[in-house]
Order: C-alpha cells, then structure tokens, then sequence
C-alpha cells in the first residue's frame, strides 16, 4: 500500500498518509469511536478563525510565534498537558467544543503530484478506526464513495477553505502589526513563585486602539473585529485551564515555561 508522497513533515497527529481508493479500499468500513487517543498529551490545536466565537468559550486562543503565525487552541499551558481529555482520549466534559482539526481526523485532503493543485482525501492508516471490518459503515458502494465518504470529503474541503480564511486573516493582522510577544503570569495561592507563561503571540490592545480610521474601517467591514476579540476574551480561559492542571495534579514547579 503506497503512501502520498510527502514533501514536508507530517501535520500534527498523523503518522502516515495514504490515498482513498475504491479499489484498494472497497472493503474498508468505518466504525465508531468513543474516544481520541491521538490527542493525549497535545497542549496546543490548530484552530481556524470561524471556530474562534465557539472556542473562546472554552479555551484560550492564542498565536505560535515565527514568521507563519498559526492560530492555536490551548488545550493545556504546559508540554504534554490536556486538561479537556483523559489519559484515554476520552472527553473529560460532555459540554465541550472539539475544534475541527481534531474531528477532521484521520482524514486529510494532499496534494499527491507536485506539478497538480488537485487535492484527494487520504486517510492515516495507522487509525484503529478505518479498516476492512465487519461492523461499521462501508466507504464505498461499489465503485462510488458512499454518502458517508462524500460527506467526509465536503468537511474535509470546508476544513481547507476554512484554513486559507485563517491565513488571510493571519496575513491582515502581521499586515497591520498587531501581534506581539505574549506572557501570562499565574500566581497561585501559597505558592512562593508565579508561574510564567511565554512563547507564543497575541494581539496588541494598545495597537488595536490606536489604529487609524482608515484601517479600522477595513477590519470592521471585513468582520476581523470580533474575531480579534473572541481571541482577547479568551485569554482569561489562562486561569480557568491553570486551574484544570493544578485540580488534575498536571502542574510542574514554578518556573519559566512556553505553552507553544
């Protein structure tokens, strides 16, 4: 079973790809699953600009640092830490929103030609749960996808149109000089040092208030506005999740530490 060619490293999760074939995987089905074990242990999921309004809610939103900024759920403030799932992959709170990086999982649309923009729907075949079983949905009937897999191919694409939205929406924010280093720093009760969190980016309140009309005009029209504030708003999700590892015994000593 040949896999997609591959040009880069592997995105987060996924240890290898391989193209959705009818006629490699006609047999293949799709079971369910009631938990994630690939998400044990990531701190930080990328996160698109249209989930920002949900995930605020939940989780802080930051930015990785480098010149190619990418939006980030935090789902932990240390290396390794989850709060939001157990050591199992499992849910910890029913009422919980998973970003669509996690659910696009094990699936990912790749370009399998250098010379073609044409991208097909490739699967992680180390997953547990696509395989030729025999409980489950079928991924093809006959020779066609199913309307399961359409449907997984229409999410997927939404995904990827989703992505470059975030990219221009990353773009317009460096264009305007708006991010900057960001640090928290969490003093607990008792505690005879803060624990100071850096190594990751946010946007600059100061900036953002002393934008010419001009440009904040344009931001408002183009509906960045309250997307950047869903991103501020969620930073006081920092404590809420500091509290998660401390309750769940996840916290390391006192001491200089990056999220991403």
């Amino acid at each position: 079973m040949a896999s997609a060619p591959q040009s880069q490293p592997l995105p987060l999760f996924y240890k290898d790809l391989v193209p959705l074939s009818s006629q490699v995987h006609a047999d293949f089905r799709i079971r369910p699953a009631t938990t994630a074990p690939f998400v044990v242990g990531s701190h930080a999921i990328p996160l698109t600009v249209e989930e920002f309004p949900l995930a605020q809610r939940f989780m802080p939103i930051v930015f990785s640092v480098g010149d190619e900024p990418l939006p980030l759920a935090l789902f932990g403030l240390n290396e390794g830490v989850n709060v939001f799932f157990d050591d199992d992959g499992k849910i910890i709170d029913d009422n919980f929103y998973v970003p669509a990086y996690i659910r696009r999982y094990p699936y990912l649309l790749a370009r399998l030609r250098p010379d073609s923009d044409e991208l097909s729907l490739c699967f992680d075949p180390s997953t547990d749960t696509i395989g030729a079983f025999e409980e489950g949905e079928k991924l093809f009937d006959g020779d066609q996808p199913s309307e399961l897999t359409k449907n997984i191919l229409d999410f997927n694409r939404q995904f990827e149109e989703a992505g470059q939205r975030t990219a221009q929406f990353v773009k317009e924010l460096k264009e305007l000089d708006l991010l900057m280093d960001g640090e928290v720093s969490i003093q607990p009760d008792g505690a005879e040092q803060p624990f100071v969190y850096r190594g990751f980016q946010m946007v600059d309140e100061s900036k953002l208030n002393e934008l010419r009309g001009d440009q904040l005009r344009k931001i408002v029209q183009s509906g960045m506005l309250p997307l950047i504030y869903a991103h501020l708003f969620s930073l006081s999700q920092m404590r809420e999740v500091f509290g998660r590892q401390v309750q769940q015994g996840k916290m390391p000593a006192p001491q200089l530490v990056t999220p991403v």
